[in-house]
């Protein structure tokens, strides 16, 4: 879906979110957005652990 944005629609999208938000609010977002993220990554990474173990055990 978001694979045909390119640099210049990144861009865009970066220019339109900085006259929504305005400057004081984008590292906010940005740093909520990478939290989001990393707690995401942690979970995604303990549910694979937990299914391996599981699998571990059946065998």
């Amino acid at each position: 879906m978001f694979s045909n944005i390119g640099f210049p629609g990144l861009i865009l999208i970066l220019v339109i979110a900085l006259i929504v938000f305005g400057p004081q609010k984008l590292p906010e977002i940005g740093r909520s957005i990478g939290q989001s993220l990393k707690e995401f990554k942690k979970s995604s990474r303990e549910t694979i652990d937990e299914i391996k173990d599981d699998q571990d055990k059946k065998m």
